[in-house]
């Protein structure tokens, strides 16, 4: 399937199904308490930046969101998925010039998965950054593929099958795509609740203090049930990729 992608700054009408797309994500991923300052400013700040898929019949099948940031000759940080969102949008008010491109979601709707969507609009995505004056897209990708939530992200990353890509299907399509692994950001995401949010996200009883391994987390979320709160953090995996564009702000040489 070939989607047909657009810009939500030039489809403005887009923005009401995309918001509407169903999201596969998980429930406890929807209270970091980042997420919103991106998503509460993508249409008045960050249009340009955010792509929607249409399938034949014009359904909103996938998007993608990116944010423009600060890095200058900095490394790329351990706090990466909260950290972009922060600088890119302080960068964004203040009037500042960003350098560098990051991708903050691609998601595809459950039942379009497996067509190999997500690659498009990740092509999009760094077309799109190309397009807009910027040499690297990043990305700290959530490999969906790591199950085992004690396994440190460190080992996970750099596992690859005898054909030398990564054994992860999502760093798979960024390693196809021409992107590169960099690093991990051990504390990419941070989702703090109650225990009462907790058990209402996930199911769980959260009644011992300890770590809990929750369904489709990527580490065991700390319970502290003396002092009734319950803290996740979340590793991702630095990805970079080079957009190609002549000339283009934020070229790195790494």
């Amino acid at each position: 399937m070939q989607l047909t992608i657009s810009r939500l700054a030039d489809r403005p009408d887009l923005a009401e199904l995309m918001w509407a797309m169903p999201s596969s994500w998980p429930e406890f991923m929807r209270h970091d308490p980042i997420g919103g300052l991106y998503y509460g400013n993508v249409e008045s700040r960050f249009a340009e930046f955010a792509l929607v898929g249409q399938d034949d019949a014009g359904e909103v099948v996938a998007v993608a969101h990116s944010i423009p940031f600060v890095l200058g000759d900095d490394e790329l940080p351990g706090n990466g998925w909260d950290f972009v969102i922060r600088n890119g949008l302080s960068t964004s008010v203040q009037g500042g010039e960003p350098d560098t491109v990051s991708a903050v979601e691609i998601a595809v709707r459950l039942d379009h998965q497996g067509r190999g969507l997500s690659g498009q609009m990740l092509a999009a995505m760094r077309e799109n950054a190309a397009r807009l004056g910027f040499a690297t897209l990043v990305a700290p990708v959530r490999p969906n593929g790591k199950t085992d939530a004690a396994e440190p992200m460190s080992t996970y990353a750099v596992r690859v099958r005898d054909d030398g890509l990564p054994v992860d299907p999502w760093l798979r399509v960024h390693v196809r795509a021409g992107g590169r692994i960099h690093a991990v950001a051990p504390r990419s995401m941070v989702v703090p609740g109650t225990l009462e949010e907790w058990r209402e996200w996930t199911g769980l009883p959260f009644d011992r203090t300890g770590p809990v391994v929750v369904p489709r987390a990527l580490t065991p979320v700390h319970c502290d049930a003396e002092h009734g709160v319950a803290v996740y953090v979340e590793p991702n995996v630095w990805v970079v990729h080079p957009t190609g564009a002549d000339g283009a702000r934020g070229a790195r040489s790494d």
